[in-house]
């Protein structure tokens, strides 16, 4: 029971404070004082110590590098007028987007066509379309919303991105320990189908947004926003100043996974692939910039560094969650909570239960990720060959669902600075809908069960 303690206090915390540095340090100190028998001390000297150590793991690096340099690409597509091009390309030159809905179609469409890697969606779909969402009286909450439910769900239905080389990954190393038998990538993508909660989740913030139907804690923060004026540089616009960089790091993704996999783009490494995404990207803006007379030289580099300066918040963050992530896995809260629910249980209900399992254990510990290392070789012992892609798809899903959950994720709280909202308000405004989706995903995994038993 000791292993939950450290995540709940870091959500309770979280919720009750609004301060989510001081809510994963205090869940961070609870957990090394269980493992250090309640020495003050030694529990202080671990923190920092596991902290350190963190960056002993060159993915680990690698991702903070990401975050960081991410920082500076938005503010130089920002400052160099890439943004204001794109806004009065569409708002006056072809007249695309004139109201609220056109501006958080925008974010969607961005969340969607951006699919490398759950931060870089969210970060760029919310510098983007954050202008005209604020011009035309959309809540930063219902952007955050959008920029949540397009990030991590629809990376989770592409095999070509980092979550891809994951999940794949560790199906490979469940075949090659011979629990399960059969091809990683094939049981992947027939698992896509029956990813329930990312397909539901995706599909209803269309709805949300076409229909303009919001309801509990959304409709209240909807009704008390007003447009106002969002414009983040003075110089002249020209959206390709935007457009050029932002499609560079993008096709240098699949690049870096075909490198980094040795010629197999599903076996790259996705720490390593957004790393050097971002930095070819950067390499691309300094002398497009300085060849195009859009920057000098030391107006780049502030620019550069005033990026990394923003992004310094999100990093701190992120160390401290992956932090907690570590101590979840040091007390052995997945298989405690796993050991709950195994036992005499009928195989019809297996698919709603590995989904539900999945999203108390993402939910606690904030990660999808870890979540999925945890349950997919425990998920895979229940079903034989023929159901392996529904049990993939229940750990997927209620990854998915409990981190759209967590107020101690990662993806909700770029999320929440990308749209510069309050991160619980963002957390209170996106819970009903997105326990809509875990509930009606919750259903289809028992009538999957049942039809396939």
């Amino acid at each position: 029971m000791e292993s939950l303690i450290p995540p709940l206090l870091a959500i309770i915390l979280a919720i009750t404070t609004r301060n989510v540095v001081i809510s994963l340090f205090i869940g961070i100190f609870s957990g090394h004082l269980f493992l250090n028998n309640f020495n003050f001390v030694l529990a202080f000297i671990a923190l920092f110590e596991g902290i350190i150590a963190l960056f002993k793991d060159a993915w680990f690096t690698k991702t903070i590098f990401f975050v960081l340099l991410i920082g500076s690409i938005l503010r130089l597509i920002v400052n160099s007028g890439g943004v204001n091009g794109f806004v009065e390309y569409l708002t006056h030159k072809k007249n695309i987007i004139q109201s609220k809905r056109g501006a958080l179609l925008l974010a969607y469409i961005i969340g969607i066509i951006i699919f490398i890697e759950s931060s870089i969606t969210s970060l760029i779909a919310g510098a983007v379309a954050r202008p005209l969402t604020d011009k035309y009286g959309a809540s930063r909450e219902k952007l955050a919303y959008v920029c949540d439910s397009t990030s991590a769900p629809i990376c989770s239905l592409i095999p070509l991105n980092a979550w891809g080389a994951l999940l794949i990954g560790l199906i490979t190393s469940q075949i090659n320990a011979g629990v399960i038998n059969g091809n990683a990538i094939e049981i992947f993508i027939w698992s896509i189908a029956f990813n329930f909660y990312a397909i539901i989740t995706l599909l209803f913030v269309l709805f949300i947004i076409i229909t303009d139907k919001d309801f509990a804690t959304m409709k209240t923060a909807e009704k008390k926003a007003k447009p106002q004026h969002s414009c983040f540089s003075k110089s002249k616009g020209n959206l390709w100043y935007m457009v050029l960089p932002i499609l560079v790091l993008i096709i240098m993704m699949p690049i870096s996974l075909y490198f980094s996999g040795d010629g197999n783009m599903l076996e790259g490494s996705g720490s390593t692939s957004v790393f050097f995404a971002v930095v070819t990207s950067l390499f691309f803006s300094y002398f497009y910039y300085i060849f195009n007379n859009v920057m000098d030289n030391k107006t780049w580099f502030e620019n550069f560094y005033a990026g990394i300066n923003d992004m310094i918040p999100i990093g701190i963050i992120l160390i401290l969650a992956l932090s907690i992530g570590n101590i979840t896995q040091l007390l052995e809260t997945g298989p405690y909570l796993a050991s709950i629910a195994t036992g005499n249980i009928n195989p019809t209900f297996i698919p709603a239960i590995i989904f539900i399992l999945s999203g108390i254990i993402a939910f606690s510990t904030g990660t999808s990720w870890g979540t999925f290392s945890i349950m997919i070789p425990i998920a895979v012992a229940f079903f034989d060959a023929s159901h392996l892609s529904l049990t993939i798809a229940a750990v997927v899903s209620g990854g998915v669902f409990g981190d759209h959950c967590s107020p101690i994720s990662d993806t909700t709280i770029i999320s929440s600075m990308a749209s510069k909202c309050n991160h619980i308000d963002h957390v209170n405004t996106q819970l009903p809908y997105a326990l809509v989706g875990g509930v009606i995903s919750m259903i289809l995994f028992l009538c999957a069960g049942f039809i396939l038993n």
